[in-house]
C-alpha cells in the first residue's frame, strides 16, 4: 500500500498544479549564462531572472581560471576536506574570502545552503535560542531545523521593536543567535544591520548574516550589506555564496574568528561527510573576486542599471520599492496570473520568473526583476519596451 499510496497523492498534486495553471516546467539554456541566452524552442531571450548580478559568470577571465584550475586539479576533489580534499586553491579561496569580507577567517562549501546548514547546526547549543527574521531564505529556516537550541523564535520581517523583544525574552539563554539575511531574495528589501548590531551588542547576542544577494551589488567595492553600511569587521559570522555575483558557479562559504573556522573544520557535518568545493571553482571565484576589486567599474554599471530599470519600470506604472538592491519584486497576488504573465514577457523576448507558493506565500505571487551589469543600453530598452506592452 505504501507505494501505491504515494504514487496516487503525487499524481494528485501534479495534476492539481496542472489544472490550476502553477505547474512548473525547466527551460533549457543551449549555451553560457550572460545578459542574453539562448533558450531551446524560444530563442534568444534577455535575462532578468539570474543571479550573475555583475556578469561575471562568461567573463573570459573567470572562464580561463576555472580552465586552468580543471588541468591542474582535474575535476574534483573525489574527498571530503579532512581525509584528502583539501587542496591550495582551497587555502587561497579561503583567505580571498576572508580578506573580502574583512575577518579573520573563512571556510568554503558545495554551496551556501550548504555553509547556513553548516554554521547554524555547529555552533548552537542546547540552552540557547534562536532568533530568526520571519522572511530568511529557505537555507536558515532549515539551518534552524538542524539545530537543537532550547527554543527557536521568529520576529516580524524588519522589525526592530519586537526582535528587542525577543532578545529580553532570552535573556536567560546561554547565548542567543540573531539571524538575517542581508537582502531578501523575495522583496529585494535590505536589513536594517545597523539597528541589529545595536542591539547585539546591547542585549550580548550574535549575529549570523546571509549576504548572498548582497554580495557583489552592494557596497562600493561589493563586499556587501556590511560594506553599505560602512560596517565592515562588525558582524559575527557572514555566510555567502559564490553562485551568484561571484562567477555563479556554485559554492559557499563562512566568514568569521579563527576559532569559528576552527570549530567548523572539526565538527560541521556538511564539511566532514560532503566533498570539498572542485577546484575549478575555487579558482574561477577567486578570479571573480579579483576582477571585482580592480577598479569599481562593474559596479558602477550595476548601479546604473539598476536605477534606469527601476525608474523605467515606475514610468510605466509598476510599485517599485525604493532599494539598491539588485532584485526588484512585481508583486501581482494570483499565482496562474503571474505565471501568465512571464509567458508574455517571454513571447516579447524577456525573461523574467513568476514566484507563487511555496516560495511565497499563497496569494502574494510575484514577477521578480534581477538587473545585471552585462545588461546593456539597447536591452534596457528592448526590457521597458516589452513591459510597456505587458
Amino acid at each position: 500500500m505504501g507505494r501505491t499510496a504515494f504514487q496516487a497523492r503525487t499524481e494528485s498534486l501534479l495534476s492539481e498544479l496542472q489544472n490550476s495553471g502553477t505547474y512548473k516546467h525547466l527551460r533549457f539554456i543551449t549555451g553560457p549564462m550572460g545578459p542574453t541566452v539562448s533558450l531551446e524552442g524560444i530563442g534568444d531571450v534577455v535575462v532578468l531572472c539570474s543571479n550573475n548580478y555583475l556578469g561575471l559568470a562568461d567573463h573570459p577571465e573567470v572562464v580561463a581560471a576555472g580552465e586552468e584550475g580543471l588541468k591542474k586539479y582535474g575535476a574534483g576533489t573525489a574527498s571530503v576536506r579532512f581525509i584528502c580534499g583539501t587542496f591550495d586553491c582551497h587555502r587561497r579561496i579561503e583567505q580571498t574570502i576572508a580578506d573580502f569580507s574583512v575577518t579573520e577567517a573563512a571556510l568554503t562549501y558545495v554551496s551556501c545552503w550548504n555553509a547556513n546548514e553548516a554554521v547554524i547546526a555547529t555552533v548552537v547549543g542546547r540552552e540557547d535560542v534562536i532568533i530568526s527574521d520571519e522572511l530568511n531564505h529557505a537555507s536558515i529556516i532549515d539551518g534552524c531545523r538542524l539545530s537543537r537550541p532550547r527554543e527557536r523564535v521568529i520576529y516580524s520581517h524588519g522589525n526592530m521593536a519586537e526582535l528587542e523583544e525577543r532578545l529580553v525574552a532570552a535573556a536567560d539563554a546561554e547565548a542567543r543567535w540573531v539571524l538575517s539575511d542581508g537582502v531578501f531574495s523575495m522583496e529585494g528589501a535590505l536589513v536594517k544591520l545597523p539597528e541589529i548590531l545595536d542591539l547585539c551588542r546591547k542585549y550580548d547576542a550574535i549575529m549570523i548574516l546571509d549576504d548572498s544577494h548582497g554580495v557583489g551589488v552592494l557596497g562600493e567595492h561589493g563586499r556587501g550589506s556590511p560594506e553599505h553600511y560602512d560596517l565592515l569587521g562588525e558582524v559575527d559570522i557572514i555566510t555567502g555564496t559564490l553562485g551568484k555575483a561571484l562567477g555563479g558557479a556554485a559554492g559557499g562559504y563562512v566568514a568569521g574568528k579563527q576559532h569559528l573556522i576552527d570549530l567548523l573544520v572539526q565538527r560541521s557535518r556538511p564539511s566532514l561527510f560532503s566533498n570539498a568545493l572542485p577546484p575549478t571553482v575555487a579558482c574561477s571565484a577567486n578570479k571573480a573576486i579579483e576582477i571585482l576589486q580592480r577598479d569599481t567599474m562593474l559596479m558602477d554599471r550595476l548601479r546604473s542599471n539598476i536605477q534606469r530599470i527601476r525608474d523605467g519600470l515606475g514610468g510605466l506604472g509598476f510599485e517599485c520599492q525604493d532599494s539598491p538592491t539588485a532584485i526588484i519584486p512585481i508583486h501581482i497576488g494570483d499565482e496562474a496570473d503571474a505565471i501568465r504573465k512571464s509567458e508574455r514577457l517571454l513571447e516579447l523576448g524577456v525573461w523574467v520568473v513568476a514566484f507563487g507558493y511555496p516560495v511565497v506565500p499563497k496569494g502574494k505571487a510575484r514577477l521578480r526583476v534581477q538587473v545585471s551589469a552585462a545588461l546593456s543600453d539597447e536591452h534596457i530598452d528592448h526590457v521597458l519596451d516589452a513591459f510597456g506592452k505587458l
